[in-house]
């Protein structure tokens, strides 16, 4: 029996369940650069077919050096995966110890991963209706208890939140006198790349950065990830698992992402300011309150009547996809969570949600 994931962006299963084509449906679920594929990406990808006839470069040089460039990194520095949750079902084995914390809610993954390697999964809990706040002390008693790695993601998903480089690097400080291995995903950090904490976790041998390249750039489907850490442990990762794990488009789509600088500067214009209209709207409704975001995404909570479930079940009907949070350690299934899309879709999902709260 196949194993089955929770996650977003399901949306060829939801399809075939309702008898319809992918297309016929607006994933809100999944949280996707609402503009697509850039152009530049796409001109890659087609004129790296005829190079399918050789096998992948495996060290991935070009987009490591890339990659170094626009980090302003040492490749040495950089090892790239077939999406960061390669790299996620890597660390386990790579890493020394059998606790580990994840501060929640978090990507379901991390702890799936860990548990296929017996690793002993805990959470720390944060709390909804105090923006999520992550209080240091409260951290540092916590990993007292005896863990070997911190999980914790930024902005943390599905909430949104932001935590300012000083406080991540508090916490890297708390981590690094525990003796805990500290595991920052920052897969949606290109939203607001100012406040990554690469530098300071690719110092020394106590952590590792995460990083997705699917989401920012619309190519969810090719996986492409990376990991920032000190050339120690990327060499540990990088021997990890067999040859070839990033074929040849995803290499080239990668290269021509980071190369688009007009597409990245548009899409962290265009997100910011899809992201304020949708919250106002969705907060506009009496029954919702919605969490702030720095992400492409938003945290939403039901004030009584539906559950998320019954709402994604009548949502559905419209053809519209949310993500129910109520998986999510430390979330209620009044919980759902939406992605920021194009303006005319925001706007459907707006008058579906009204439809169905009035």
């Amino acid at each position: 029996m196949s194993k089955t994931y929770d996650h977003g962006g399901n949306i060829f299963a939801v399809a075939r369940q309702l008898g319809i084509s992918p297309a016929d449906t607006i994933d809100f679920s999944a949280s996707i650069n609402p503009l697509g594929i850039s152009p530049l990406v796409r001109e890659a990808i087609v004129s790296a077919l005829d190079s399918l006839v050789h096998y992948p470069d495996n060290s991935c040089q070009e987009l490591k050096q890339a990659l170094a460039d626009t980090h302003a990194l040492p490749p040495e520095r950089i090892a790239v995966a077939n999406g960061s949750t390669e790299i996620i079902y890597q660390l386990p084995a790579m890493l020394s110890g059998r606790r580990a914390l994840i501060i929640a809610p978090a990507f379901s993954e991390y702890a799936n991963a860990l548990n296929q390697h017996g690793w002993e999964v805990s959470y720390l809990p944060l709390c909804p209706h105090d923006n999520f706040s992550l209080d240091p002390e409260l951290l540092e008693k916590t990993l007292a208890a005896g863990y070997d790695a911190l999980y914790l993601c930024n902005p943390g998903n599905p909430s949104g939140r932001l935590y300012p480089k000083q406080v991540i690097e508090r916490v890297y400080s708390v981590c690094k006198t525990a003796n805990v291995f500290f595991v920052l995903d920052e897969a949606f950090m290109d939203f607001c790349e100012e406040h990554s904490a690469k530098k300071i976790i690719t110092a020394d041998g106590h952590g590792i950065v995460l990083r997705s390249m699917t989401k920012f750039y619309g190519i969810p489907g090719l996986r492409l990830g990376y990991a920032l850490a000190c050339p120690e442990l990327i060499g540990r990762l990088d021997a990890l698992g067999g040859p070839w794990s990033v074929n040849t488009l995803a290499q080239e789509a990668g290269l021509a992402a980071l190369h688009d600088r007009d597409y990245s500067l548009r899409t962290i214009a265009y997100v910011a300011e899809q992201r304020r209209i949708l919250a106002d709207q969705l907060a506009g409704l009496p029954q919702l309150t919605v969490y702030p975001s720095c992400a492409n995404f938003l945290l939403v909570e039901i004030d009584g009547g539906l559950t998320s479930g019954e709402l994604q079940s009548r949502l559905l009907r419209q053809r519209l996809l949310i993500r129910d949070c109520a998986s999510f350690c430390g979330l209620s299934n009044r919980f759902f969570r939406v992605a920021v899309r194009t303006a005319d879709e925001n706007r459907r999902l707006i008058a579906g949600l009204q439809e169905i709260l009035d």
